[in-house]
């Protein structure tokens, strides 16, 4: 169902959902020429040349203290190595994740650390069963036979794409010397192939070029596959991941809810409190007065018949912005049209709903899509907007447009960043896409559970 709102809503416009609509950087040349004199491809090529040193000794650590904690499980000792031998490789895991990171850009949290009740058996304990730790070893024993191949392969691809490249400018060597008129390609006892002539020579370079630009690919293929086990061995597992998203979101939570209950009481306190104590007083007043000034006291009791509609209507808008009983009685169609009907520019409302999502998600979405709206009106400097909320799968998704001047963001400290961390509560997504100059687009994308 589709609701217009305010004097000319006839050019109905739904705005870009997102970064797409910024066209890319432009760049004079094509990203396979560009691509062997990019950082990155640098970057990759350092992180695969170092991956080799590094894996040996991380790898030749694990084995043997790997190794010498197995062989003393007959005794005592071979549990506090074992221990131990988890512990380093913690630490390595902690060098390769910084590495990552600034080498490949790759930003992966940490793993909680081990902790004991108490005491280092506890730890040792405690060191033992963590999965983390076990995994840590896994990347240390698996990493160094795909460093060799990578290192192997980069190595080859570079330096045979460099060295025939710039053949022409060191064939020199060769003649003054070897002895010889180039590299040769094939030799008997009766004749020889030199590379040495202009034909040659050409072939070579543009060989070599061949190699040249394929090796940023290529390494950065090989690089992928570091990815993914950085990723898969060295971060946090999904269960712990989990946790401390959800320990994140309850602190979210209490603190909203905390901000609301401050917000009601300060609300009836500054407001609809302070009214009725002076329309109790004015009614006091009026009471004395009765007998004496029945003219005064008539005027006196009108105005505070003024002053309990208005009253009244404070704890009306109070209670809707608690819970409004349209959203609860008619659902999300007629609650936001109520909404859109307040701002102060036109606003086009689209819901196609078959069905209710949870209450405690359909409050969620009135409640974002009344804080964008009054976004729009306060800041946007817009001229029109639009309201649409769909469905996707088991997602409820909402979009606020506008025609405004743009430069939203969910910068630290800001009204969007708020609203952000309340829908990541409840597992919730906000993108907001605000150029300077406009237009600007919210998406927020929430649980359906219905």
């Amino acid at each position: 169902m589709a609701t217009a709102y305010g004097p000319d809503t006839r050019d109905q416009h739904r705005p870009g959902t997102g970064a797409g609509d910024h066209p890319p950087a432009k760049h004079v040349l094509p990203a396979p020429l560009r691509a062997p004199f990019e950082a990155r491809a640098w970057r990759e090529l350092a992180y695969v040349f170092l991956s080799l040193p590094i894996s040996v000794v991380m790898f030749s650590f694990a084995v043997t203290m790997t190794s010498l904690g197995l062989g003393l499980l007959i005794t005592f000792l071979g549990i506090p190595v074992l221990a131990a031998a988890l512990g380093m490789c913690r630490g390595f895991g902690v060098m390769e994740r910084g590495r990552a990171r600034g080498l490949l850009k790759l930003d992966v949290a940490e793993p909680a650390p081990v902790r004991g009740k108490g005491g280092l058996m506890s730890w040792v304990g405690a060191a033992l069963k963590s999965g983390v730790s076990w995994r840590h070893l896994l990347y240390s024993v698996l990493h160094l036979p795909w460093a060799m191949f990578s290192f192997t392969v980069a190595v080859m691809f570079w330096a045979y794409g460099w060295a025939a490249f710039t053949y022409p400018l060191w064939r020199w060597v060769f003649p003054a010397y070897v002895g010889v008129d180039g590299i040769q390609l094939y030799g008997d006892s009766t004749h020889q192939v030199y590379l040495d002539s202009p034909f040659e020579l050409a072939v070579t370079c543009a060989i070599g070029l061949a190699l040249v630009l394929i090796t940023p690919w290529v390494v950065r293929s090989l690089v992928f596959v570091d990815r993914l086990m950085v990723l898969g061995l060295l971060s946090p597992s999904r269960l712990a991941t989990r946790v401390s998203e959800l320990e994140s979101d309850r602190g979210v939570v209490v603190d909203t809810a905390a901000a609301d209950l401050r917000r009601i009481e300060r609300d009836l306190h500054d407001g609809a409190q302070a009214r009725l104590v002076a329309l109790a007083m004015d009614l006091g007043l009026a009471k004395e007065k009765l007998t004496d000034d029945p003219e005064a006291a008539a005027r006196m009791v009108d105005e505070a018949h003024g002053e309990v509609k208005v009253a009244l209507q404070e704890l009306r808008d109070l209670a809707r912005g608690i819970h409004p009983a349209v959203l609860t009685d008619r659902g999300l169609d007629a609650a936001l049209s109520a909404i859109a009907s307040r701002c102060t520019v036109p606003v086009n409302v689209t819901v196609d709903l078959e069905s209710r999502p949870a209450q405690a998600i359909e409050g969620i979405a009135y409640f974002t899509v009344s804080e964008l709206l009054q976004n729009v009106s306060k800041h946007a400097r817009a001229t029109r907007a639009t309201v649409d909320v769909w469905r996707v799968a088991d997602r409820l998704m909402l979009q606020v447009g506008d025609d405004g001047r743009g430069g939203a963001g969910t910068a630290t400290g800001s009204g969007l960043a708020g609203l952000a961390e309340r829908l990541g509560a409840v597992d919730g997504i906000l993108v907001v896409d605000s150029p300077t100059g406009g237009p600007t687009t919210v998406t927020a994308e929430l649980p359906w559970r219905g």
